[in-house]
């Protein structure tokens, strides 16, 4: 199984005028079971397109998810989700424009969960890239947290994947982390299933393996992705896996963080 996991930036080119599109991105990675956080689900910023779908097609994935976190765009307009939408959307529905995880996968799925973790009380400010290319003077902007949510998939192979993207807040994210590491836990015990924690946890390297006690199947770093210092995502395990292969981080032209892949046997 050739796992990824990746942070899209909603398809955002970096550097702006990149030709760098999904498609060209998904043939570069080739991954098997794809995570993705920061996706756009018929957002006018990104096109109006269904990026999952988009993405799971490159793939020729028979199956794929989109997990709305919020409804709208953050940092624009937007709204937490209502008992009245849906929660997980598949092929088979469309849901209003949003923004969250997604999950593609060449690999059946047996069935899809939903995980929710809240939103923090309080923003903080974050040091982001100057400039259009991002690579100017860094500045600190004031953010307020949006509401998080993890996905599960349930694969055919016998393993669980839950693709998340935690909160920047500290505290707040290890808080989140074992939130899914408890329900990964039960949920091991009750179907058999391996599972893997996997996403953009927001957390400097180290922390997501001490905040868990699961250990990470990869170190490199991802962010950013024109030259990546620090590790944000993570692939993490609660057992020794004898049998996995690091793939190299790939640039693909698109987002501020690079894909990480492992293949496990």
């Amino acid at each position: 199984m050739r796992l990824t996991s990746w942070n899209l930036l909603h398809a955002m080119a970096i550097p702006p005028g990149s030709k760098a599109s999904l498609p060209s991105a998904i043939k570069k990675i080739a991954p098997e079971v794809l995570a993705m956080q920061e996706v756009d689900h018929f957002l006018p910023r990104s096109n109006s397109v269904n990026q999952v779908q988009e993405i799971a097609k490159a793939m020729k994935a028979v199956d794929w998810a989109f997990a709305p976190a919020i409804i709208g765009t953050p940092g624009e307009k937007w709204r937490a989700l209502k008992d009245s939408d849906e929660s997980i959307i598949t092929a088979k529905s469309k849901g209003e424009g949003g923004y969250g995880i997604g999950f593609a996968s060449t690999i059946p799925v047996t069935a899809y969960e939903r995980i929710e973790l809240g939103r923090s009380p309080v923003g903080m400010p974050l040091l982001v890239p100057g400039g259009e290319d991002g690579k100017g003077k860094p500045r600190f902007i004031y953010v307020q947290d949006e509401p998080r949510v993890a996905l599960v998939a349930h694969l055919e192979n016998g393993w669980s994947i839950i693709n998340t993207h935690l909160s920047f807040v500290p505290g707040f994210n290890i808080a989140q982390l074992k939130k899914i590491k408890r329900w990964a836990e039960k949920s091991a015990a009750q179907t058999g299933n391996k599972v893997a924690i996997i996403g953009d946890l927001n957390l400097p390297k180290g922390l997501p393996v001490v905040g868990s006690q699961w250990k990470s199947l990869i170190t490199q770093n991802t962010y950013p992705s024109w030259g990546a210092k620090i590790q944000f995502d993570y692939i993490l395990a609660k057992d020794s896996i004898s049998k996995v292969k690091t793939i190299k981080t790939t640039a693909t032209g698109i987002s501020d963080h690079l894909p990480i892949t492992v293949e496990i046997e």
